[in-house]
């Protein structure tokens, strides 16, 4: 079946292609590092409209320019003590389960049910951004029952992952804050770790079903590494609720952005 085929790149890769690559990898890469996501929210639509790649292709190479984008942002994190390291490992265990139990899903929930609801759980952590404020001194304690928590969070985010194809710092970063009651910067930092081991994961899928422009994720994630680092500084510049503002901007484009998919989506019936 054609579903099945493996989606073939843009055939022409000249200078526009290159520097279409950069743009996206230095806009991915600054928002990667500001707001402690992979910046697939950014890499795909972008791949898509400027470049013509399909939407499997789009998320395949988005997923595998996280990889270095996210690698640099834990350096950078990590430089200012702002990763928990053992948490960020239970919610990646966690994700990678649940990323193949969203996939398995896929075909049995509606997807623009899923949609809906995902935006209506952006409002409500949108909502929640401009109400709990997080300190700058608060830590990511690990017991039992907190660890307990992090594999389920590492689980339904997976499963999100899986059923939306959405990145996972979007869910990690807020439900670390509000849930965990984590600073915003150890919520950043630890969310690019946990975004590591499952971008491998999926990219060694991905590349065994040919769904990866391997030349166009190296541009991106390349460029996309040169401002992670400028990212996460400005992230420590910020104060908690100027971050917390921005967030909610870029959720709500998130969100909007959803939304936009499913109105489509139910008029193409």
């Amino acid at each position: 079946m054609n579903a099945a085929a493996p989606a073939a790149p843009p055939r022409h890769r000249g200078r526009r292609f290159v520097l279409s690559c950069i743009g996206v990898g230095l806009a991915a890469g600054l928002l990667s590092g500001l707001f402690g996501v992979g910046g697939g929210t950014v890499i795909v639509p972008m791949l898509v409209l400027l470049l013509g790649f399909d939407q499997r292709l789009a998320a395949g190479t988005s997923l595998a320019a996280i990889v270095p984008t996210a690698s640099v942002g834990v350096i950078s994190y990590a430089v200012h003590g702002s990763v928990a390291w053992i948490p960020a490992l239970i919610l990646a265990a966690g994700a990678v389960i649940g990323a193949q139990i969203g996939a398995w899903l896929l075909a049995r929930i509606p997807q623009n049910a899923l949609r809906w609801g995902f935006v209506g759980f952006l409002a409500v952590v949108i909502i929640m951004l401009f109400v709990v404020v997080p300190s700058r001194d608060a830590v990511l304690e690990l017991t039992v029952a907190s660890g307990i928590g992090l594999a389920a969070l590492g689980l339904f985010t997976g499963v999100m992952a899986g059923l939306l194809g959405v990145g996972g710092g979007v869910i990690v970063v807020p439900a670390l804050i509000f849930l965990f009651g984590t600073s915003d910067l150890i919520a950043k930092g630890t969310s690019l770790l946990m975004m590591i081991p499952t971008a491998v994961s999926g990219t060694i899928g991905n590349v065994k079903r040919q769904n990866v422009d391997l030349f166009a994720a190296a541009l991106v994630g390349v460029a996309a590494c040169t401002t992670t680092a400028l990212g996460a500084w400005i992230a420590t510049l910020l104060s908690p609720l100027v971050a917390n503002i921005l967030f909610a901007v870029f959720l709500t484009f998130i969100a909007v952005q959803m939304a936009i998919r499913a109105v489509r989506a139910r008029r193409a019936r």
